[in-house]
């Protein structure tokens, strides 16, 4: 992958003053790496800080966490003993191996972290994290700290230094620190310091231990070598499965290999985000926990992991949206997200003890929208069904059951106001997407029952289908914007009306659409939500969504213009906005879920549903521009 220099962004300030990069000790959400098992993942910083890590899961409470709190949060840094290093910061070619490089006048060192995988035997190697330390030139004096902090820092620990590391241990959670060179307990972690000349190495192991185990035992040179080499082979033999070899291929094969690192092994499931509680306005309240699956994702992950020759990927998925549908609520509707193994229960929990990303409070856990009513969702699952039985294998008898009845569901409650797809919190309404989708839910029902033969009420069906496009041509259309709008009776515009064409709800080149585009096409100051090719979900001014503060602009949304415009024939400008935006990913290829005004990254990070949006993308643009694009 090609290495580029790590940028210094503009320092931001929070409404309390205080500075975020320097005095408060916190990396731009931009400056992160990401490494996983397939059942945790681990930010790690340009700086060689690990500030992210929740074990065993991708749900579970975090260990550390110095990205919401970087005083009480916890870390595990490695870098060099003396300021002023500059770094760099690449993968290794075609995998999730995240390489970390420092520049001093003494030399050239490394840090590279991975979590082993594609180890024979069940469970083995899982929940580990690999660090090793080398010097490619010179010299370079390291120091490492180790510092957990234990239940989002709300737990103690006994930290215990022992012969080869150092143990940690909780009332809920243990770990073990293996180092070949001897430790030091400072307060409640670990540290060490150490010099290491050219071509030197040293291996710090980070694991997850159970109650009567000690540290465990560092990897011998050649033992971390082995297991270096074979989680590169597992994840270049993961990769090698893409059929994508069209234009922007590196960008599409990262983000495929992003996407498999937010997938929970055990049952298939996609978090939308390892994280929880990025800000998506420094300072502001809308900060959220995204470390569970939406069913609305689940349209885009099947069309994304299919569109590019991840079948197994999304027969697991499929899977985990079979059970989901098997277990239905009493009245026969579906909840909008859940655990990633399945659990239904999210409450939502603030934690007023830590202080929040650069003192953006409240830190949440749980997520309180998922008792939400969302419409919108049936319509995405639906079309994830026809999508994945068209182009992966036919669906059972037995789920196209359940489907049935959510849609006959779906034809008794789609008059219903709802919270949309923004989640809103600021009262139900009349939300257009949420009709739309409706209309799709309705739509794909019929077409998978013709296609398949499948039992349905189809006489009712098609009656309800009608009706809904009806009502959105009607009540949905605004003649004085010109525009779609967001819900019945106003005037605001929503970027998820792009979704129109691209769901087959109208023609491209329809009229209504094209002045749709152009209406939201148009920047900020022109009424419209388009900021220099980058779009906002809608105007937070102008729209009762229930919280304060301002956004930043939403990256899937951006993607959404790109197919919009692709599709209704705009090659050029829709190529352009989609080059743009490759520039705005930070330096590895990751995208949190919003930008910010300084082009800054903002929300939880890096973002399932802005990646699996630009592998559609990437994939339908290269296919209208063709071979001589």
């Amino acid at each position: 992958m090609k290495i580029e220099e790590t940028h210094q962004r503009p320092e931001q300030t929070s409404p309390e003053g205080r500075t975020g990069d320097g005095a408060a000790g916190y990396q731009p959400i931009e400056d992160y790496g990401i490494i996983g098992d397939l059942h945790a993942t681990a930010l790690v910083g340009i700086d060689g800080s690990i500030d992210w890590l929740c074990l065993p899961r991708h749900d579970s409470p975090s260990v550390f966490a110095a990205i919401l709190d970087s005083e009480k949060g916890g870390r595990f840094k490695i870098s060099p003993a003396t300021g002023g290093a500059s770094h760099k910061q690449l993968y290794w070619p075609d995998t999730n191996v995240l390489v970390t490089r420092f520049f001093t006048p003494d030399g050239v060192g490394e840090v590279t972290d991975y979590m082993p995988i594609g180890l024979s035997g069940e469970g083995q190697g899982r929940h580990q994290i690999v660090r090793r330390v080398e010097v490619v030139r010179g010299t370079m004096d390291f120091r490492m700290e180790c510092t957990p902090a234990f239940d989002y820092a709300r737990a103690e620990h006994r930290t215990e230094i022992v012969p080869g590391g150092a143990t940690f241990r909780s009332p809920d959670l243990g770990l073990g620190l293996a180092s070949l060179f001897p430790l030091k307990q400072r307060g409640d972690g670990a540290v060490a310091e150490f010099t290491l000349r050219e071509e030197q190495s040293a291996v710090f192991v980070l694991r997850q231990i159970e109650a009567s185990d000690d540290c465990g035992v560092c990897f011998s040179k050649a033992e971390e070598e082995a297991l270096f080499v074979q989680t590169v082979e597992y994840w270049r033999r993961w990769l090698s499965k893409c059929t994508y070899k069209g234009r922007w291929r590196e960008m599409v094969r990262r983000s495929a290999l992003t996407l498999k690192l937010l997938t929970y092994e055990p049952t298939g499931a996609i978090v939308a985000a390892p994280t929880s509680s990025l800000p998506e306005g420094i300072g502001g309240e809308r900060n959220w926990d995204y470390r569970y699956t939406w069913i609305r994702d689940a349209a885009f992950t099947l069309y994304g992991l299919l569109r590019i020759g991840f079948t197994e990927e999304a027969a697991g998925f499929m899977g985990w949206l079979g059970s989901r549908c098997q277990h239905s609520n009493a009245d026969g509707s579906l909840q909008l997200m859940y655990g990633i193994d399945g659990r239904s229960d999210l409450t939502e929990e603030t934690l007023d003890h830590l202080e929040g990303y650069k003192g953006s409070s409240p830190v949440r856990i749980g997520n309180g929208a998922y008792d939400q009513l969302q419409l919108d969702i049936y319509g995405e699952l639906m079309d994830a069904v026809y999508l994945y039985n068209k182009h992966g294998d036919p669906i059972s008898h037995e789920l196209w059951t359940h489907l049935r009845g959510l849609i006959n569901w779906v034809c008794d409650n789609w008059q219903n106001e709802d919270e949309g797809i923004w989640e809103t919190r600021g009262g139900r309404r009349n939300f257009v997407y949420s009709r739309l989708m409706c209309w799709v839910a309705v739509d794909r029902g019929l077409r998978l029952a013709d296609k398949r033969s499948f039992p349905a009420d189809r006489e009712r069906w098609l009656k309800v289908r009608d009706e809904i496009y009806e009502e959105i041509m009607d009540k949905g259309w605004n003649p004085k914007r010109n525009a779609f709008v967001q819900s019945y009776g106003d005037d605001t515009l929503d970027a998820s009306n792009l979704m129109m064409p691209l769901v087959f709800f109208l023609s491209p080149k329809d009229p209504r659409m094209l002045k749709t585009l152009d209406a939201i096409n148009r920047p900020p100051k022109d009424d419209g939500l388009v900021s220099n090719s980058l779009v906002y979900r809608y105007d937070v001014e102008k729209s009762s969504d229930g919280l304060t503060g301002e956004e930043g602009t939403f990256s899937l949304c951006t993607f959404w213009l790109v197919e919009a415009l692709t599709r209704a024939g705009r090659l050029e400008e829709a190529r352009l906005i989609f080059e743009q935006m490759l520039g705005y990913s930070n330096h590895l290829g990751l995208y949190a879920e919003e930008i910010g005004a300084s082009g800054e990254a903002l929300g939880n990070f890096p973002q399932a549903f802005t990646h699996l949006t630009l592998i559609s993308a990437a994939y339908n643009l290269d296919r209208a521009l063709g071979t001589g694009g």
